[in-house]
């Protein structure tokens, strides 16, 4: 029987687990991974109870050139929409699945009680508080891009959503990086990841920065980062939410003192909104190579998990 190990959060990863799926996730993507197949026999589940592009086709895709076979459950498909308990769904998923990935609107906890057995791997593919597995493909996407994470200096510009929080937990854990966050007023990072990510940097020599301005955006830059606005199915708590992201648009002007940098989106993206066609679909962005290191970041973390 393999191995099982879970990812419900980037605290979960020791140093040693974080590098190694790093890097893995490069090898996978620069084709220099050979053909393993780890997976042969396993059956992994695919449930996404919110909407997903880059994220279930990625973990389906790995799974499938892993050598495993997938089920896919969609959000009105499993017995949880009737009443059985969620301990009592991962009790009978773990007799029958060799991997879970899900992503649920809701709190880790409940990924946590179906990870309680050491049967069935638990992968978090994104829940409300933190996204890990993008953070892992977005490490892997900066090491395939500079040969390094050591050092570089990441500016993020949009809401403190999960894809800021577990960007916060992964980054702050290499030496000499900087991750300055320039959040919204009222949209900053939970409490949470922002404490954890300053205790982080100061233990591993790295720089983290929050301010809700863009007053002054910080200059020579590597890679400037944003997300969407607007999550499909969510609302902001306030009416005028638009007049307080507006300042926060990526625009072609942080470019004038970072003129060396790249630009990276979790996408999907809304042009016009948190970024500009002209920064998106210019020369300097990344975003699409980092959509297709999802897969090569997922393959790494299902063979992470199984072995």
């Amino acid at each position: 029987m393999a191995h099982v190990r879970h990812l419900i959060s980037i605290d979960d990863l020791t140093d040693t687990d974080l590098h190694a799926l790093v890097a893995r996730g490069a090898a996978f993507s620069a084709g220099g991974a050979g053909r393993p197949a780890p997976l042969t026999g396993a059956v992994v589940g695919v449930y996404f109870s919110k909407t997903s592009t880059r994220t279930r086709t990625a973990f389906s895709s790995g799974a499938l050139r892993l050598g495993g076979q997938i089920v896919s459950y969609g959000p009105g498909d499993l017995q949880l929409n009737t009443g059985e308990t969620s301990e009592d769904t991962g009790r009978v998923m773990s007799r029958m699945l060799d991997v879970l990935v899900a992503r649920t609107a809701g709190d880790p906890a409940e990924m946590r009680a179906w990870a309680a057995q050491d049967r069935m791997a638990v992968v978090n593919a994104m829940s409300a508080e933190e996204h890990p597995t993008q953070a892992l493909t977005d490490l892997t996407t900066l090491y395939r891009r500079f040969g390094r994470i050591e050092g570089l200096r990441v500016l993020y510009v949009g809401e403190g959503n999960n894809t800021a929080s577990a960007l916060a937990l992964a980054l702050t854990r290499f030496p000499g990086a900087t991750l300055e966050l320039r959040t919204p007023p009222g949209y900053g990072l939970a409490p949470y990841y922002r404490e954890r990510a300053a205790e982080q940097a100061a233990r591993y020599g790295a720089t983290f920065r929050e301010r809700h301005d863009m007053d002054e955006p910080p200059a020579d830059q590597d890679v400037v980062y944003t997300t969407r606005w607007q999550t499909t199915g969510s609302s902001k708590p306030d009416a005028d939410w638009r007049d307080v992201f507006a300042p926060f648009q990526v625009t072609a002007a942080l470019w004038d003192t970072s003129p060396k940098a790249v630009f990276m989106h979790d996408l999907p993206a809304h042009r016009g909104d948190e970024v500009t066609a002209e920064v998106l679909d210019g020369p300097a962005s990344i975003a699409f190579a980092q959509a297709e290191n999802k897969m090569h970041s997922a393959m790494a973390v299902l063979e992470w998990c199984r072995t």
